[in-house]
């Protein structure tokens, strides 16, 4: 019983900040009669008064709110870019915040270009290590390159984590630097701020939450090695 509920109180633990995402941004994803316009509409208003140029705002698969600096795409999925919900609006200007971080070439965005592509391509290692051991175990009937491959695997999805928390900043400077207080300046009532600021946490949060996934995805890992 208390190996259940200590099982439980870990999964709260990782998935929680996921969880509060998803719910943070389906509570404010009710159309408002009184917005001026879609997420769409916004995003690219906010494009061409920043000069961002290049910049182009596309509809996404759902889930797929984020922005390219390769590509520079501000891509926001469906109920994002056609929506003109307080979700809808707060995740548009984080979308757009990103992007004015990177066309100013500012500090804050060169975490992203740094760390992230290097967090993908370490889960991916880690994930096909920790794959092959079975496999490879069979093959050598070695305990020790069990253990070494175990080490190192869990080693590169530890790895992965911490360089997702790395970009942390940069999805702050994006909610509470960029998009809150251009939103502040008229493009949402006075009384709707507090929800917004409530919206853009969770947008920054999206990481750390994803970041949590990994911890319980190697903790599976771990069970199943063991």
């Amino acid at each position: 019983m208390l190996y259940l509920i200590l099982a439980f109180l870990a999964a709260l633990a990782i998935y929680g900040p996921s969880l509060w995402v998803h719910y943070v941004l389906r509570r404010y994803a009710t159309e408002v009669d009184s917005m001026p316009g879609t997420g769409a509409e916004l995003a690219e208003h906010l494009v061409a008064r920043f000069e961002l140029e290049g910049v182009t705002v596309q509809r996404g698969k759902p889930g797929q709110d984020f922005y390219s600096p390769t590509d520079r795409i501000v891509s926001l999925s469906p109920d994002h870019y056609d929506g003109k919900s307080l979700s809808a609006v707060a995740v548009a200007a984080h979308e757009v915040g990103h992007a004015i971080q990177f066309c100013r070439r500012e500090p804050v965005s060169l975490l992203r270009e740094k760390y992230l592509g290097r967090a993908f391509q370490i889960r991916r290692a880690g994930t096909l290590i920790l794959m092959s051991i079975p496999l490879i175990t069979a093959l050598s009937r070695s305990p020790v390159l069990l253990v070494l491959l175990g080490l190192v695997g869990v080693m590169t999805m530890l790895v992965s984590v911490m360089m997702y928390v790395a970009i942390l900043p940069e999805e702050y400077d994006a909610s509470f630097n960029k998009a809150l207080p251009i939103l502040e300046e008229g493009y949402i009532p006075e009384a709707d701020l507090p929800i917004v600021r409530r919206i853009l946490k969770a947008c920054a949060l999206t990481y750390v939450a994803a970041a949590l996934a990994d911890v319980f995805s190697l903790w599976r890992w771990l069970r199943f090695l063991r």
